[in-house]
């Protein structure tokens, strides 16, 4: 249902008009003259005007001006004599969208009534299109910068991207290795096809298998029936393994063996299950260190190692901060639905200056608070906090401190013994900042598991 506005001095033709539209389904306003017209489009926002060129006063082609030139786009048809259908071409000029002759067929003007609403339509969806268009974001290869190094990192993607070679993303937590693999995915033919992420850190050591490749109903208590792992998942398309060196020692053979013929068995089968899956793996480690100290498999590093990308740090990628910045900001005003214009002089040299521990992912917590809390057009350096929770008018003066109270490569248990708990705390907030916020990396760096770790930071209540 649409409303339509008749405007004709004619009442009878008023109230015929307002029966055949109604009887359409459509709402009718009918008024006689020019003003009564301006006030209706005004306050009733119609979705299309019947109109008379003949009026009392103000005639049709003046009224139709004065509707355009208050900005409204409705669609105008013009109703006219015979002896007035060089006014209603002119009135076409002008922006009417249709006219028709009096006397007139009923069937013949709701024809045009629905071509001229469906025109409409179209250029509203045109219209929405184009502001959608003007607030997407760059695309992604344009935001991450011109450095050399991302240059050089773009450039291997797009030459492996078409293979079906495997890669292995090497890079600090924080640096992109997520956004490169999918960058990698959409850039191959596998691109219509899933892409499945599996953060191997943030699965239980005994539910890996079962994640990986699926399990038989019955394989296990609770197992009630049968359930694809994100090998079957991503058939066809693309899985990538955050973090492989999480995967547990006993799990790697299996893993091998998948990632060689592409086939695996459920837990709990015994048929064979074949798939087609290119494999992406990130690491925030050396996997050849990994090797070497036997937690990795040299077989499956080298099985994985087709091909290989280093992401750098953002800190050793400053001039690509400004791009950064600004594509970050874009994010967090269409995600917050705000409008800030830019960073003030302060907030930049600050931006500019900091050591990014977190990488890229740091950058984008701390623009998108600094989004929520500004209060001007402007990020300052009043609405930057660091992801420890300091400002930079604290940081910047407190530079970090080294570990003195220990020696370099000192272990946990070592710290224990030489004093009490506050240099046992002091170490692993200080792992935690090296570690980037990273557990795993912050307890390698203490030489303890992270099952130890967590029950610190708890005892310790470390944020």
């Amino acid at each position: 249902m649409k409303r339509i506005l008749i405007v004709d001095d004619d009442k009878d033709l008023r109230f015929n008009l307002s029966c055949v539209l109604k009887e359409e389904g459509h709402e009718v306003i009918a008024v006689s003259d020019g003003k009564q017209a301006l006030n209706a489009v005004d306050k009733n926002a119609p979705d299309l005007v019947l109109l008379d060129i003949k009026l009392p006063g103000m005639d049709g082609v003046e009224l139709l001006q004065e509707i355009k030139r208050k900005g409204n786009n409705l669609p105008i048809i013009m109703l006219t004599a015979n002896s007035d259908v060089k006014s209603a071409v002119h009135a076409m000029k002008l922006g009417a969208y249709d006219y028709i002759t009096k006397p007139f067929d009923e069937e013949e003007l709701i024809l045009i009534i629905k071509k001229a609403l469906h025109a409409q339509y179209l250029s509203q969806e045109v219209e929405s299109l184009r502001k959608k268009l003007g607030q997407m974001p760059a695309p992604i290869e344009e935001a991450m910068g011109d450095s050399p190094q991302i240059k050089q990192v773009l450039k291997q993607v797009e030459i492996i991207a078409a293979t079906n070679m495997t890669v292995i993303l090497q890079g600090e937590s924080g640096t992109g290795k997520e956004v490169i693999a999918k960058m990698i995915h959409e850039k191959s033919l596998r691109k219509n096809k899933p892409f499945i992420a599996i953060d191997c850190g943030a699965i239980p050591d005994t539910l890996v298998e079962s994640e990986l490749f699926g399990y038989e109903k019955g394989a296990f208590t609770g197992a009630e029936e049968r359930k694809d792992g994100k090998f079957e998942q991503a058939n066809g398309g693309t899985l990538f393994f955050d973090e492989i060196t999480n995967i547990p020692s006993s799990i790697q053979m299996k893993l091998l063996r998948a990632v060689q013929e592409r086939k695996f068995q459920h837990l709990g089968g015994q048929r064979d299950i074949s798939v087609d899956v290119r494999i992406i793996v990130a690491t925030n480690t050396n996997l050849s260190d990994a090797v070497k100290t036997g937690k990795f498999r040299d077989d499956l590093f080298h099985r994985l190692n087709e091909f290989h990308i280093d992401l750098p740090p953002l800190r050793e990628r400053k001039e690509d901060l400004p791009v950064l910045n600004k594509y970050f900001l874009d994010e967090a005003n269409r995600e917050l639905d705000k409008k800030l214009e830019g960073f003030s002089g302060g907030a930049m040299r600050f931006l500019l200056d900091y050591p990014w521990p977190g990488n890229v992912r740091e950058l984008k917590n701390v623009i998108k608070r600094a989004v929520l809390l500004a209060d001007s057009n402007h990020i300052t350096p009043a609405c930057l906090s660091l992801n420890n929770g300091t400002h930079p008018a604290q940081s910047e003066p407190q530079p970090q401190a080294p570990m003195s109270d220990t020696k370099e490569g000192a272990s946990l248990k070592e710290a224990k013994e030489k004093s009490a708990g506050q240099i046992e705390e002091k170490m692993i907030k200080e792992a935690m900042v090296k570690a980037g916020g990273n557990k795993t990396k912050a307890a390698r760096i203490l030489k303890i598991d992270r099952t130890t770790l967590y029950s610190k930071i708890k005892e310790f209540q470390i944020k």
